[in-house]
């Protein structure tokens, strides 16, 4: 199998291909903040961050941290092998909406308790998300939502070619 080459991380980076498999979740005390239709939907320094190989961070936020009277819970749901169902929301703020932007764990796996009701967004779909001020590129390809800064090097899973990393 094809794995592309690490990119070697500079002091004060991480590499994408030093975050293990299963992956690890540990708190983050940076600040997060969403930002929908010129609407701060989520500001939180209490977040929990998901770390899986060649995959940019995602951060979990608690809806005590998030202005959840945006968010419509909808029918669609996915599934990952180490968290469990994944339940979705809308984002509706005026004339605006995104549907299935952001998902939740309502059950999480054991090894993911503390993930309960903590809600990721996919940072494509927002005007802007955060991290200690730093505006996030998003992963590539849409589907994982990881969370790119300047102290997160790849290669990242997602871009065109990378499905069978």
């Amino acid at each position: 199998m094809f794995r592309p080459k690490r990119i070697e991380p500079k002091p004060g980076q991480e590499s994408v291909w030093d975050y293990p498999r299963p992956p690890r979740l540990e708190p983050s005390s940076k600040r997060i903040q969403v930002v929908f239709n010129g609407v701060t939907i989520a500001d939180s320094q209490r977040s929990q961050r998901v770390l899986e190989t060649s995959h940019p961070p995602v951060y979990y936020i608690p809806p005590k941290d998030i202005k959840m009277e945006y968010l419509v819970a909808t029918n669609q749901q996915s599934f990952c092998e180490w968290k469990g169902v994944a339940r979705y929301y809308t984002i509706v703020v005026g004339d605006k909406q995104a549907v299935d932007v952001a998902w939740y764990y309502p059950d999480p796996t054991p090894a993911f308790a503390s993930l309960k009701d903590y809600v990721a967004f996919y940072p494509s779909r927002m005007d802007a998300c955060y991290v200690d001020g730093e505006q996030v590129t998003p992963q590539p390809g849409d589907f994982y939502g990881g969370w790119i800064t300047s102290d997160i090097v790849g290669p990242f899973k997602g871009s065109a070619g990378s499905w069978r990393w």
